[in-house]
């Protein structure tokens, strides 16, 4: 059973996921000014969401279903952040360097857990980037905020690179544990340095469509 195979530091990585991933749902209910129930609400389910998803869809139990542990800390979360993000100058900022952290974690623990669960390489990827994804698109959703996923920035490619790097380190033999935190590594700096210097993949620019009086001539 894919459970009894789980490592201790994928339980790890997915509790401090659930956790970065709460600060930005807190930190976006303290820009709506809600209610402490509005915190805990967007908390919760911006920490366990891609996470919930995921497992699902590998047909594996779900991390906070059978360890409600995450859940309790997206609580504690929520409520800190409560009574403590109006001492944060630049709330956006801060969502996004903890997305960021979130993101580079879910991405190599969503790939390492597609793997232990028997899919291809592609298939892990794609478990990775989606729980990278799915946790920012919830809490924007919900939020009314602008899509984090579609800012210009590099953001879905950092959460490729973090899973592709895994898998070819998982492919090469290196100790699981040096391969989850150098892909996190890769995938966090990738979206960090994205943020600081504006990168992004080259764009599709409009062009003008075809002149159906050509083809006909």
């Amino acid at each position: 059973m894919f459970l009894d195979t789980a490592t201790p530091i994928l339980y790890t990585l997915d509790l401090a996921a659930a956790v970065a991933f709460a600060i930005t749902g807190a930190l976006v209910a303290s820009r709506k000014q809600l209610d402490i129930l509005g915190f805990i609400w967007l908390a919760v389910i911006t920490g366990v969401g891609g996470g919930t998803v995921r497992d699902l869809v590998l047909g594996v139990p779900v991390f906070w279903v059978v360890d409600p542990t995450p859940v309790v800390a997206c609580i504690l979360t929520a409520i800190i952040v409560h009574f403590a993000a109006h001492l944060m100058e630049s709330r956006y900022r801060y969502i996004l360097l903890f997305d960021a952290f979130g993101m580079a974690l879910v991405a190599v623990v969503g790939t390492a857990k597609g793997l232990d669960a028997g899919t291809s390489a592609l298939v892990a990827v794609m478990m990775g980037v989606m729980t990278a994804a799915l946790g920012g698109i919830i809490r924007d959703t919900l939020g009314q905020e602008p899509s984090i996923i579609l800012r210009r920035e590099i953001y879905v490619a950092a959460a490729v690179l973090g899973s592709a790097s895994y898998i070819e380190m998982s492919w090469a033999g290196v100790e699981r544990a040096l391969s989850l935190g150098t892909a996190f590594t890769f995938a966090f700096i990738a979206r960090v340095l994205a943020l600081r210097y504006n990168w992004s993949l080259p764009a599709y620019k409009a062009r003008a469509g075809r002149d159906v009086s050509e083809d006909e001539a």
